[in-house]
């Protein structure tokens, strides 16, 4: 490792469903944050790690959407994603590619005229649009804020991706490698468990349930005889009605969720997993201070 490597941290950042994490996944190279279509999946500051042993390492912190707060656990949610852009080398910012300059855009500018950290503007999703415009859509936010660059993309089609990485690396200062090499992320492998059974919740409900479902871990144990990790999980929602559809006919809808939460989990552990799932409901768990503790959401961390 010569003087020239370089290391920092980067936050992604924009509104809900613009496809951070997806583009965290591609970065990466390997599943990390959960996806989904649904805003306001990703609830926990996932830090994933980057290592290029020529040019430097960098850690991704990937936080939720920034939005108005409804709620505790949405302010909870937003205290993290703005105190972070303090805390960080280099800001990326996704937005979809339009002309339209909504309320949410121009609460980030005004949160990102409070920092001088460099901020990168990714363009997201430009596989949906034609050519010419793209280029419309970047003098619209040039005219908003300095960025130190605007790099258009497809996140899901891996477009420019490679530009985004080029882009880091010249703004982040030369320094030690933070993690080994061989470091994708310092989620506790409970931790990206449960967030993979969440999102194969929420993928299978559609939108039949909202947005009130977390996911306890009740016990994860590795079974050296059988070679077999044992998981008991619960499902955790707001309301009697949810609980019924999460169970589906005749347990139908939380076999479908367990099938597809096990292929993703065995893949994770490289290992066979007995998966068990249960559903509970406690009633605004959002709103309480115990419970979001409770189901990994930690405003210190």
């Amino acid at each position: 490792m010569g003087e020239n490597f370089k290391s920092g941290f980067v936050t992604i950042i924009g509104r809900p469903n613009v496809g951070k994490s997806t583009l965290m996944n591609r970065l990466i190279g390997q599943k990390i944050a959960i996806t989904s279509n649904k805003p306001q999946t990703t609830r926990n500051r996932i830090q994933t790690v980057y290592t290029d042993m020529e040019r430097g390492q960098i850690v991704f912190l990937d936080t939720p959407g920034i939005h108005k707060a409804k709620n505790k656990l949405g302010e909870y949610m937003v205290n993290v994603a703005e105190k972070t852009l303090k805390e960080v080398d280099v800001i990326l910012w996704l937005v979809e590619p339009s002309n339209f300059v909504g309320a949410g855009e121009q609460h980030i500018v005004e949160q990102l005229k409070k920092v001088t950290t460099p901020v990168i503007l990714v363009i997201n999703k430009v596989d949906t649009v034609e050519k010419e415009k793209v280029l419309e859509y970047i003098d619209t936010y040039r005219k908003l804020y300095d960025f130190a660059e605007i790099i258009p993309t497809s996140a899901l089609r891996g477009q420019n991706t490679d530009d985004v990485i080029d882009s880091i690396f010249k703004y982040l200062p030369y320094g030690p490698q933070f993690y080994d090499e061989d470091t994708i992320t310092d989620q506790p492998e409970r931790a990206i468990v449960a967030e993979i059974i969440r999102e194969k919740a929420l993928h299978a409900l559609n939108d039949e349930v909202p947005h009130g479902i977390a996911v306890g871990i009740d016990r994860m144990k590795y079974n050296g005889r059988g070679k077999i990790y044992e998981i008991d999980a619960t499902i955790v929602c707001e309301r009697d009605s949810h609980k019924g559809i999460i169970i589906g006919k005749q347990g139908a809808m939380l076999k479908k969720i367990g099938t597809n939460a096990r292929y993703e989990i065995e893949k994770l552990l490289e290992c066979k997993v007995n998966l068990k799932l249960w559903v509970k409901v406690k009633k605004d768990w959002r709103d309480s201070d115990f419970l979001i503790k409770n189901f990994g959401y930690r405003e210190e961390e």
